[in-house]
Parts: structure tokens; sequence; C-alpha cells
């Protein structure tokens, strides 16, 4: 399982986040950038950034590391706006944390020019998550240490918004017009289906299975149940890359 961390202090809000994220020193030592369970998107998206996020790590491709973070809506005490503290009175309890990179810049892909075999997986595993959240007017990347990360994870795998249709969409192509990577991922043919190989259902399984029972419980079906669905629709997807790599 993720490796747990309780919250001693908030630092900052990152108001560049739709979902309003905000900066939190840890009881670690570490500093987090947090994503809060009471924001707009609810549970699903830590779900998404959870599965999302640890199955870019065990196929290799850079995310920050990613943490439960238990919050204790007293440590904002001292934020004086009221946006933010309403939104951690709704987190209370665990919430998803990923390692900060201090003084990460914002990826600009004229400046950040890609390793083709790197961007091609990329866009890759972005086509198997569905990720609609990788253009260029939004990159979720970062530079660091001269290296690229990925982050926010978040919009990935939307079918899960609506399970009845889950079962339609398995098989859904990606659009990738606009993916930032796109003018880089020259070696798409190879390493697409390289990587589509290595989605194994037990590899499925073991990122799924990161994921605390508490964001997977509700009303439609209790933890287990939900993990059963993702694991039936994301190896379903796997079986046919050729239905969704680009």
């Amino acid at each position: 399982m993720l490796r747990e961390v309780t919250a001693i202090r908030y630092v900052t809000p990152l108001r560049e986040g739709g979902s309003l994220p905000g900066v939190v020193e840890a009881d670690d030592l570490g500093t987090y950038v947090v994503k809060f369970r009471g924001a707009g998107q609810g549970p699903r998206a830590l779900v998404a950034e959870v599965i999302s996020g640890e199955l870019a790590r065990r196929l290799g491709l850079p995310v920050p590391e990613l943490a439960v973070v238990q919050l204790d809506p007293v440590v904002a005490r001292a934020e004086p706006d009221e946006e933010v503290q309403e939104l951690i009175k709704a987190s209370a309890g665990a919430n998803l944390g990923m390692d900060f990179l201090p003084g990460a810049l914002g990826y600009d892909p004229v400046a950040h020019p890609v390793d083709p075999v790197l961007a091609s997986r990329v866009v890759a595993f972005d086509a198997f998550v569905e990720n609609v959240d990788r253009s260029w007017r939004n990159p979720n990347l970062l530079m660091w240490h001269q290296q690229l990360w990925m982050i926010d994870h978040g919009a990935t795998l939307y079918f899960h918004h609506n399970w009845p249709r889950a079962a339609n969409v398995v098989h859904r192509a990606y659009k990738w017009d606009d993916h930032v990577l796109k003018p880089y991922a020259t070696a798409l043919a190879t390493e697409g289906p390289a990587l589509a190989a290595r989605l194994t259902p037990e590899l499925l399984a073991e990122a799924i299975a990161e994921v605390p029972d508490e964001w997977l419980d509700d009303a439609e079906r209790d933890a287990e149940q939900a993990r059963e669905a993702y694991r039936n629709h994301l190896t379903a997807r796997a079986e046919r890359p050729e239905a969704w790599l680009p």
C-alpha cells in the first residue's frame, strides 16, 4: 500500500489547479502537493491519481512518489482564505499527496525537447488510461533536474464517472491530436505495442490495490467490488491495444 504520513502544517494553496491543491508539510519531514478529497471532483479523482500514477511507476515512467496524507483540519487554522478553510474542513482523513518537487518548471514543448522513446511511452500510457489532460494548453508535465516528470492524473479513467456505460466504451479510441508530446513521439509504432504488452492483469491489480478502501466505497458498490470493476475494465482494455493506441 501507499506510504501513509500525517500533515503537520498547511503551507500554501496552489491556485493553478482547478481543485485547489495545497502544499503541506508532513511528519516524515517531507513536503507534498496534496489533492483534497473534499474538492469538487470528489474521491474518484484521487482513485484515478493512484491507479494511473502507480501504473505509470510500474511501467518505468517518471512520476513523483505518492502517499496517503492524513489530515486534521486544524492544520489550516492560520490560513486566511475562507475557500481553503472550507475545503480542508471537508477533507478530514485520508487525502492524496504527491512528492513536492521544489524549483520544478512547467514543461515547455519548445524549450524542452523529449527523447522519442520516452515521449512515445508517455503517449501510449496516456492512451491506455484515456488521459484527456496532457495537451499543449495544460501539459501536466514538469521539468526537474533536467528530467521530465508526469503529474496530475485525476482526469484519467473517466469511464468511472459513469459505470453503467463503462462496458460500452472499454475499447474507446484515444484522441491525441493536441497531445503535447505528439511531435516527439516518433517511436510510437514500436514503443506503443511494447508498453501495451506489459499491461498484464497482475500489473493492473497491483496498481489498483494501492487505492485506500475509503476512496472506493460508495452507494454503488463496496471497496472490493469497486476494485474488481476497475480490474475487469482495464484488463479488457489492455487486451485490445490496437483499439486505443494512436
